[in-house]
């Protein structure tokens, strides 16, 4: 999609035998007097936003993709997350931030900073002053728990606009990254409030093109798909219940560190119902909406004993690990109960195959009516914005 050119797994921006790389459309669009920006709810410098500024043979290379995006003169405006090797791999590298500075951005991971930005801001790196694991920002659900007056991915969106928005136009991608993670973790409530929390940025875009409606073009797809949710699980029949997802209020990642102090302080299985009650609404009380039959229980039971072991000291069966998929047994045991009850179910803790969408709205949406290849994405934004590869 950045490029129009397919390559391997894992290389970003080079061709398939690595042997020249590639040019991504944010350079034709600096070229042609647009400013760029890149956003995502992820670090800055994992695959899909490396993609739209870096050229390196293994999407690995954090501290040289971080690098290749602060010393080159094509992104104006990067926001979100954080990165996840500032002084590389071996931590004896000059930071990213000093880089950053040196290469003429102004660095914020302020809220107020962050909310303040404007044209006049100059090149700017806005990092959230609130991350998550691997230096991304928190996931909705729990950013609302915990945080909710901190920022959200349509804040960065906003501050992105003001700060890009100018006379020539501006190219501005941004990732909703966390909706993937937490399907490849097969945590339904916690994707559903990051497909929303993405939609409120989107709303963003569409509200400037409100104002610029003959100029602005706003396109919503992705990479791909995961986890393979489906709606219709076998027990409930054709019955669904989607309402059974309120009653969790934390993501699989925060519960991971709820079950680590489980773990720490040697507590019991009872232990372990009172937080799954507090955080997910699953109860052994009886006759309750999510009243946890045997069979359940069970398999929270299976799941405990096994994350009551040392992650280093676990010894999974084949089937064990292909039930968990690498992740905490008891989160995934709890998700699964809760998404089967509310009437839905993964196949998958990986990529899958799923054709995408493609919305479009706006100057040029027509070009991307039909089916067609993602590399076309590539070429039928360039034609939209009158440039040539």
């Amino acid at each position: 999609m950045s490029s129009g050119e397919k390559t391997l797994s894992g290389v970003v921006n080079y061709n398939a035998d690595k042997s020249a790389p590639l040019k991504p459309i944010t350079e034709y669009a600096k070229e042609a007097g647009k400013k760029v920006g890149v956003i995502t709810s992820v670090s800055l410098d994992h695959a899909t936003p490396a993609a739209y500024y870096a050229k390196v043979e293994s999407r690995s290379q954090y501290y040289d993709i971080a690098v290749q995006g602060l010393s080159g003169q094509t992104v104006d405006f990067f926001g979100g997350g954080s990165y996840l090797q500032p002084t590389g791999k071996e931590k004896d590298q000059k930071d990213i931030l000093e880089i950053a500075r040196e290469t003429g951005f102004t660095v914020v991971d302020t809220a107020e900073g962050i909310r303040a930005l404007t044209a006049e801001s100059g090149r700017t790196l806005a990092v959230s002053p609130e991350l998550g694991g691997s230096q991304a920002m928190l996931y909705e659900i729990d950013r609302e728990r915990r945080a909710p007056e901190s920022l959200s991915l349509a804040d960065f969106v906003q501050a992105g606009i003001r700060v890009l928005d100018n006379d020539n136009g501006f190219f501005l991608m941004t990732e909703g990254g966390k909706i993937d993670w937490s399907c490849h973790a097969n945590d339904a409530k916690t994707s559903i409030m990051d497909t929303l929390a993405f939609s409120d940025a989107v709303q963003v875009a569409i509200d400037f093109a409100a104002e610029h409606p003959d100029e602005t073009l706003i396109i919503v797809t992705g990479d791909h798909e995961t986890g393979g949710l489906t709606i219709g699980f076998a027990a409930t029949a054709y019955e669904t219940h989607f309402n059974y997802l309120e009653s969790q209020t934390i993501s699989f990642e925060e519960f991971d560190k709820v079950i680590a102090g489980l773990r720490d302080k040697g507590a019991s299985f009872e232990d372990a119902l009172t937080e799954i009650k507090a955080y997910y609404g699953l109860s052994t009380e009886p006759d309750q909406a999510l009243t946890l039959t045997a069979e359940e229980l069970a398999k929270i039971q299976a799941a405990f004993d096994l994350s009551m072991q040392p992650a280093d000291a676990r010894q999974l069966s084949d089937d064990q690990a292909l039930l968990y998929g690498g992740y905490e047994p008891l989160s995934m045991a709890v998700s699964h109960i809760l998404n089967n009850k509310a009437g839905i179910a993964y196949t998958s803790y990986a990529h899958t195959g799923l054709q995408l969408p493609v919305y479009a709205q706006g100057a040029g949406a027509a070009l991307f009516i039909g089916s067609y290849d993602n590399t076309d994405i590539f070429q039928k934004t360039m034609n939209a914005m009158g440039l040539a590869a």
